[in-house]
């Protein structure tokens, strides 16, 4: 199944030049997760991204959706214990390399292989996305090292093969729609699922894409100090728990989202529970219906209604 933030390898941008003459080494202590200035660039990014895929998350401490998804990335580079390296970019204290890398809004990702871009995506996407995203990186990089081009594989005798049949309309359309979801144009990737619908209705990905775009759009205007504020005063009310519940799908953790939205349901006046169950239901099709968490979620729900 093709990705949301489906990775690329072509039209590298090389980063050179952003060559420091002396650079200094990085300030975070997490181990695989290092801030960089302009002055640590090459060493931190350019240079380690010769030995191991390089990820650049560039952030702003008043970007809300970079709180959201600058944890994942941290969880995840945690995880790969060194698979990869995570670098973390203040877009207000590095200007010159937020240009140089062209990024136009955040947070925005981005990842380095031997010294060039090889694929981004904007937008604070969800845990599994990605996660997929890296497992990409990582394999394609390795890849490219061994001389494999991107989408073959190797025979048993070491030469490449291509891999499968040509994709069909409905997976480029699919494809194409991820992508625009990737860029974060919201727009484009909505017509474009759309389309995959009209050719395959019963697509699970394309589905999914649509209710997450929907979550997206609803999460741009939250104030999550504001939802904290209004959650600790009222525990009870309907509208914070609501979004905090798509916060919480959109930084993968629909577990969270879907216990809090069914005591809800169970807490709740009898007028305001078939809102608070509409909404469930609608993050329920932002992730896939043979999850674990949804089929145990859809059983609660059913006994909290019942």
């Amino acid at each position: 199944m093709t990705d949301p933030a489906s990775f690329r390898l072509s039209g590298a941008v090389d980063l050179g030049g952003l060559r420091q003459s002396a650079p200094a080494a990085g300030g975070s202590a997490k181990p695989h997760v290092v801030d960089v200035s302009e002055a640590t660039f090459q060493t931190d990014v350019v240079d380690k991204s010769r030995e191991v895929p390089v990820v650049i998350d560039f952030w702003a401490s008043w970007c809300g959706p970079c709180k959201q998804l600058s944890p994942i990335l941290e969880k995840l580079a945690a995880e790969g214990n060194g698979s990869w390296v995570l670098a973390k970019i203040d877009v207000d204290a590095n200007q010159r390399i937020s240009q140089a890398a062209g990024v136009q809004g955040i947070p925005a990702v981005k990842a380095v292989v031997d010294g060039a871009i090889v694929g981004e995506f904007t937008g604070a996407l969800p845990e599994p996305q990605v996660r997929d995203w890296i497992q990409q990186l990582v394999t394609l990089a390795a890849q490219q090292r061994d001389g494999v081009a991107p989408g073959t594989d190797e025979s048993t005798d070491g030469t490449a093969v291509a891999e499968g049949p040509p994709p069909t309309p409905g997976e480029v359309a699919l494809e194409a729609a991820y992508d625009a979801l990737a860029r974060g144009d919201l727009d484009a990737a909505e017509a474009g699922l759309r389309e995959v619908l009209q050719l395959t209705p019963d697509d699970v990905a394309a589905k999914a894409g649509l209710a997450q775009i929907d979550i997206v759009r609803r999460a741009q205007v939250y104030d999550e100090q504001g939802l904290q504020a209004a959650l600790a005063a009222n525990p009870d009310d309907i509208d914070a728990n609501l979004a905090v519940a798509d916060v919480e799908i959109l930084t993968g953790q629909p577990d969270a989202a879907f216990d809090r939205l069914i005591g809800l349901v169970k807490r709740a006046p009898v007028e305001e529970r078939d809102r608070v169950r509409a909404h469930l239901l609608s993050l329920f099709e932002a992730v896939d219906p043979a999850d674990p968490a949804v089929l145990r979620a859809r059983r609660e729900l059913a006994s909290a209604l019942f």
